[in-house]
């Protein structure tokens, strides 16, 4: 297995509201609009909707869905989940998955690719680094070069 870079997304909230669930260990839901850019393999304008769960560890769950408009005029859809952690203080870090989906015949490969993404939550934006996930067999099990 192997992790090629795909793109660097970078996206604020200008718009959110949230809601705390009263009890032990304080969880809240919370829906932000997402407005960025991505900056790789694929480049171009992004727009999304995130609906977070928040646990009562402080951790984030995300349920992002959002689209990249990219530069060359196609539309690739995209879903996020997994952990918003709590910690460090002041830059928390984000580990995530990622599928896209497109009917652009260039981008149409993306349909079948799962990535994966790391970044961190900063006072301004949210920053992530999206790879494509390639599998490939281990080395003592590959079939002989004929």
């Amino acid at each position: 297995m192997r992790l090629d870079p795909l793109y660097h997304m970078v996206f604020d909230y200008p718009h959110g509201w949230s809601v705390a669930l009263a009890g032990e260990g304080a969880e809240s839901k919370h829906l932000f609009f997402a407005e960025g850019r991505c900056e790789g393999r694929i480049s171009g304008e992004m727009r999304g909707a995130n609906h977070p769960r928040r646990r009562g560890d402080g951790t984030f769950c995300p349920d992002f869905h959002g689209v990249i408009s990219t530069e060359d005029g196609a539309t690739v859809l995209f879903e996020c989940g997994g952990y918003g952690r709590a910690h460090p203080l002041g830059a928390r870090q984000i580990v995530c998955w990622l599928t896209h989906v497109s009917d652009d015949g260039r981008y149409r490969w993306l349909n079948e690719v799962v990535c994966v993404g790391t970044g961190e939550v900063r006072p301004e934006q949210l920053r992530i680094d999206v790879a494509e996930l390639i599998w490939e067999p281990p080395a003592n099990e590959r079939a002989p070069a004929a």
